[in-house]
């Protein structure tokens, strides 16, 4: 049963705000990024001091399957579900948002986070962090970012880089943008769920570095699903001219890792051996190609290779949105369709 807002404080009195943390957006890579996040602060207290979890989700089903499954392998864990972001941040002092794009994260930073901030002693605000791990447009993260800090609390964005499989192994990177002070601070938190923390700069700077890399990966994906189809047209065993990819300079993640071709990767299980499921979905890489084209064009950077990318997935999800919600890897079946 769904803990309503009276079972949520019951829950959570014994447990100090200082010692209770959120995590908003139970998504593909939220719900695994949580899991992991909970799993090991509670696993390294060993019970010697109360600790609060706090989860949020749009899509209740998402946050009561959280808290069964957390709950299942940790009976004695203290954790409870918001039913809004607002209760969220009244609980807990630290925040951890991962939503799927930039209305989303004014949506619960203006119209939750921020009013409950503004609403709590100045002392409380102050001993709040937020981490904010979403892809969203630079210049609306700073704008957030800047509400958070005005409501005397402290921010971070906190992008992550190895997907699906990276947030269920606790493997991901971060690029964090956000005051050093911040970024420190928040380092005990970001290790739980990931290997690689990188300070990228002030505030933004996280999401640009995010973009940037993001770009990379949208092109060389459609560019690895051509070569794969190439190759098949000439021959060649999918096994092998992976093989040959992978140890020579045309070799990336999106061959190695991610190679859309079933059975190309004997020794991995990317999404195409799953139907193209649970992975980064074409929706997503489409979002993400339009940020970067767009903060492109704001700055006169040129984009040739990912204004032509983003068309491409444009398409994909025009054509065929039945790959929408697939793994971007999927552009290779829309490309074998289609023999562009």
């Amino acid at each position: 049963m769904r803990p309503s807002l009276r079972n949520l404080q019951a829950a959570t009195r014994v447990i100090p705000r200082a010692k209770s943390i959120s995590f908003i957006g139970l998504g593909q890579m939220g719900y695994r990024m949580a899991y992991n996040l909970f799993s090991k602060q509670h696993t390294a207290n060993g019970g010697s001091e109360p600790l609060g979890f706090v989860v949020c989700d749009a899509l209740p089903d998402s946050a009561r399957a959280f808290c069964s499954e957390f709950s299942k392998q940790f009976p004695d864990a203290q954790i409870s579900i918001a039913n809004t972001p607002e209760e969220a941040a009244i609980f807990s002092s630290r925040i951890v948002t991962m939503l799927p794009s930039s209305p989303h994260v004014q949506s619960v930073y203006a119209g939750f986070i921020v009013p409950t901030l503004q609403k709590l002693h100045a002392n409380t605000s102050a001993n709040t962090i937020c981490i904010d791990s979403t892809t969203l447009d630079v210049d609306i993260a700073r704008e957030v970012a800047t509400n958070v800090i005005k409501a005397g609390a402290q921010i971070i964005d906190a992008p992550v880089s190895g997907g699906v499989t990276g947030a269920q192994a606790g493997t991901l990177s971060f690029l964090v943008g956000g005051t050093q002070e911040t970024f420190e601070a928040s380092k005990p938190i970001l290790s739980l769920m990931g290997q690689r923390i990188i300070y990228c700069g002030p505030s933004g700077a996280g999401l640009g570095a995010k973009i940037c890399n993001n770009l990379i990966l949208g092109v060389e994906q459609i560019v690895v699903a051509e070569a794969m189809l190439l190759g098949e047209s000439l021959g060649l065993d999918p096994v092998i001219l992976a093989a040959v990819i992978n140890s020579s300079t045309g070799g990336c993640w999106s061959s190695s890792a991610n190679n859309p071709v079933p059975s190309a990767l004997p020794d991995k299980s990317p999404p195409c051996e799953r139907d193209y499921e649970g992975g980064f979905a074409t929706a997503l890489m489409l979002k993400d190609m339009g940020l970067a084209t767009d903060v492109a064009q704001q700055r006169q950077s040129p984009l040739p290779m990912a204004k032509a990318a983003k068309e491409l997935y444009a398409r994909i999800v025009e054509k065929r949105p039945e790959l929408a919600k697939k793994d971007f890897s999927s552009v290779y079946l829309y490309l074998k369709d289609n023999r562009e």
